[in-house]
């Protein structure tokens, strides 16, 4: 088990928004506060590292064909408790990220980290895979809600500071609007992968150089 290359990879080389491009409904719909993004990276983190850590241990055991269907109960049975507790103790948060949090069951992240790593590594590997990429997942879900929130609303930190209406950087009249609508979401995650790219592309020519 390599952490570093782990925690490089969830966070930057094999990020699942910016490089795999997974979960992308969730992403453009739930990043228009910086409360909602830090609440779904958190969601879907606890679920990674939880069905991680259980398909890991049942590997073995899971017959392979229905391994998919098995893996989906696994999740399925944290999301649940995860909702769950979100409408017991935030339901604030579990109310503005609505059917977004039951979906988790099928979200690609979640599936393809089982089927990709869990099901062919150890337990304690798992789980720091399902943490390096919930850690990923929630930087890139909480940079597009900063910038989304910024420019659309004019204020940042809305559901968290200042009494959920977050601290305002921008005078109402220069907020634009449309940053918080769908294409607004769509604008600014491809401004997002461009800087994800932007930064392996300028790592990698560091590390030729050094080697040269």
């Amino acid at each position: 088990m390599n952490f570093r290359k782990q925690f490089t990879e969830g966070l930057l080389t094999r990020n699942p928004v910016t490089v795999q491009l997974l979960g992308m409904c969730s992403t453009l719909a739930i990043t228009t506060r910086l409360f909602n993004g830090l609440g779904m990276g958190l969601a879907v983190t606890v679920i990674l590292i939880c069905s991680n850590v259980m398909i890991s241990a049942l590997r073995r055991v899971i017959p392979s064909q229905i391994r998919i269907a098995a893996y989906i109960v696994i999740i399925a049975g944290f999301v649940t408790i995860v909702d769950l507790l979100l409408q017991a103790y935030l339901p604030e948060l579990s109310e503005s990220l609505g059917v977004f949090i039951p979906l988790i069951v099928v979200n690609c992240i979640i599936l393809g980290r089982a089927e990709a790593f869990a099901s062919k590594n150890g337990v304690l590997a798992s789980a720091v895979d399902g943490l390096c990429q919930g850690i990923g997942y929630t930087a890139a879900l909480t940079i597009t809600c900063v910038i989304r929130e910024l420019l659309g609303a004019g204020t940042f930190g809305g559901g968290l500071l200042n009494h959920g209406e977050g601290i305002r950087i921008l005078p109402e009249g220069l907020a634009a609007m449309q940053f918080v609508m769908p294409v607004g979401g769509f604008l600014t995650l491809g401004f997002v992968i461009a800087g994800s790219q932007w930064l392996m592309k300028h790592r990698n020519s560091r590390k030729e150089g050094k080697q040269a």
